[in-house]
C-alpha cells in the first residue's frame, strides 16, 4: 500500500484554479503518485443531481449548483488525506474558503490566460462560457477569481507549459520543501 502524509495534521491536498488549469488531470496524477483517494466536487454534485454540470446549470441555475458544491465540500472535509478536486468557482463562497483552509493544503493551479482559455474552450461542458463572447466572459471570470485563488493558496503552480504529470511532481516537490518532515510515497513490498 502506498501513502503520503501531507503534513502533521493529516490534511488533504485541495486543487483550486480556473477552468482549464488541469485540476482533474493533475488530481489523478497525484493519486497515481500517492495512492490517496480522489474526491471531485463536480462529480459529487453531478451524482447528487444525476445529471451533468451543464444540465444542472440549465435546469436549476448556478445558485443551486453552488449550494450543492458547498454541501459536497462539507462532506469531503470529514475524510482525511484526500486529493480534493474542486470546481473553479469554489472560491466564491466564504464557507468554502474556510473549509479548505482548515482541512487541506490548498494548491492553486494557475496559468497564463491564453493557455487557460484555449484549454477551457476546447470542451463544450463549460456552462459559464456559453455566452456571445466566451473569450471576454472568461477574462472577466479570471480577473474576479485570481485574487481569491491567490489569497487562499498555500502553493501556486503555473501549469501553462507543463503536463499534468509534471504538475503533480512539482506539487509533491513543493510540499516536501515546505515541510521537510513529510514522508515520501512508499510502495508495498511484494
Amino acid at each position: 500500500m502506498r501513502y503520503w502524509t501531507v503534513n502533521r495534521r493529516d490534511q488533504s491536498i485541495a486543487l483550486v484554479g480556473m477552468m482549464g488549469s488541469g485540476k482533474s488531470s493533475v488530481g489523478h496524477g497525484l493519486h497515481r503518485r500517492t495512492g490517496l483517494a480522489v474526491r471531485d466536487t463536480d462529480e459529487i454534485v453531478a451524482g447528487t443531481f444525476e445529471m451533468s454540470i451543464p444540465e444542472i446549470f440549465a435546469e436549476h441555475g448556478e445558485q443551486k449548483f453552488r449550494d450543492a458544491e458547498t454541501e459536497a465540500l462539507r462532506r469531503v472535509r470529514t475524510e482525511k488525506e484526500l486529493i480534493i478536486i474542486t470546481g473553479g468557482g469554489i472560491v466564491l463562497r466564504k464557507e468554502n474558503i474556510t473549509i479548505l483552509r482548515n482541512h487541506a493544503v490548498t494548491v492553486w493551479l494557475d496559468g497564463d490566460e491564453e493557455t487557460l482559455f484555449a484549454r477551457a474552450s476546447g470542451k463544450q461542458n463549460r456552462p459559464l462560457l456559453q455566452t456571445k463572447n466566451p473569450r471576454k466572459t472568461f477574462s472577466q471570470i479570471l480577473a474576479a477569481r485570481r485574487p481569491l485563488y491567490a489569497e487562499l493558496a498555500d502553493i501556486r503552480v503555473d501549469t501553462s507549459a507543463l503536463t499534468a504529470e509534471e504538475v503533480a511532481v512539482a506539487i509533491l516537490a513543493k510540499l516536501k520543501r515546505t515541510d521537510p518532515k513529510l514522508k515520501s510515497p512508499r510502495r508495498k513490498k511484494k
